[in-house]
């Protein structure tokens, strides 16, 4: 069939249901999903015997499919300001502000990072998959931050090979419930899932989280950690600190609030550093992206820390 758009299942949707994952990453509706597999204008790219083009058939990670995109959300410009930290002609590392979402979909189909994207750089469209143009990985819609924009093919495919090869190194501040009695830690533990909800259970994906604790305050007893990241699974850092009982501020999925004035309102959790070697030049690149207003606001509440300092440096 003509006109067809292949895609490849992320790791984000492994084990969801075809019509959801394609929902998500086609750009409409969950119901236009539906009549879209059912009028066979989309399938599975058979990837293993027991694949069928159902809208209920669940998908592993790496599963193939395909649509034609005739009800497709348009990916247009659309003029939205970027917070730009670092740009060339092959790559640009942006500071996403929370509540942005990646590409359009049901609710979000304008004001999108990808719409962003091809307003400031039309040579974005086509690079990388539909429709995620431009986007090497991913931060959650309230998760603030660095996030690194592929300009040209080749920097979009050697960038996406060195994400799966660990060397991109990513920073995160994090404020937490509890205090810590060490100044560093590991956690590494499986990530599973159930429905949209993951947990730490013995049959899910290996997930790795190095932390170091930078400040702690006593009342309420909180925490500032400064986080990277060894693999990637989604909601990793939420679930690995929910699972020692340190919950990240403000998540109301694997967490709790704080009190008002120290709860942002979302995830107290930003990506404030992004380090790379250039996929072209081979330059060292390193990009902050500062705290933004709401998270630096709560940090004014709580005042000076009883312990340590707010500085990851």
């Amino acid at each position: 069939m003509g006109g067809q758009t292949h895609l490849t299942v992320p790791e984000s949707l492994d084990g969801a249901r075809f019509d959801l994952i394609l929902a998500r990453l086609a750009g409409v509706s969950r119901a236009g999903a539906r009549r879209m597999i059912e009028a066979g204008g989309a399938g599975l790219i058979a990837t293993r015997p027991d694949a069928r083009s159902r809208p209920g058939t669940r998908l592993a990670a790496g599963d193939g499919l395909w649509f034609v995109p005739h009800e497709t959300a348009a990916l247009r410009p659309f003029p939205v300001e970027l917070d730009v930290r670092y740009e060339d002609r092959y790559l640009a590392v942006i500071g996403k502000p929370s509540g942005m979402v990646t590409h359009p979909g049901p609710g979000h189909a304008e004001a999108t990072l990808v719409s962003a994207l091809l307003h400031r750089w039309p040579e974005v469209e086509g690079v990388g998959e539909y429709p995620r143009w431009g986007i090497v990985h991913r931060l959650d819609m309230d998760t603030s931050g660095a996030i690194l924009i592929a300009r040209h093919p080749l920097a979009h495919r050697r960038l996406t090979e060195a994400m799966a090869a660990r060397e991109v190194r990513r920073r995160y501040l994090t404020l937490t419930h509890g205090g810590f009695d060490v100044a560093s830690g590991t956690i590494d533990a499986p990530i599973d899932r159930r429905r949209a909800r993951r947990f730490v259970g013995p049959g899910g994906k290996p997930a790795i989280t190095h932390y170091r604790w930078l400040a702690t305050w006593d009342r309420p007893v909180l925490s500032l950690l400064e986080v990277t990241l060894e693999t990637g699974r989604t909601h990793q850092i939420r679930v690995h600190l929910g699972s020692i009982n340190r919950p990240v501020v403000g998540d109301r999925v694997y967490g709790r609030p704080a009190r008002a004035g120290v709860d942002p309102g979302r995830v107290w959790l930003h990506a404030h550093r992004l380090g790379l070697i250039h996929p072209v030049t081979r330059q060292d690149l390193d990009v902050e992206v500062p705290l933004p207003p709401d998270l630096r606001a709560s940090l004014d509440v709580i005042g000076r820390p009883g312990t340590g300092d707010v500085s990851p440096e």
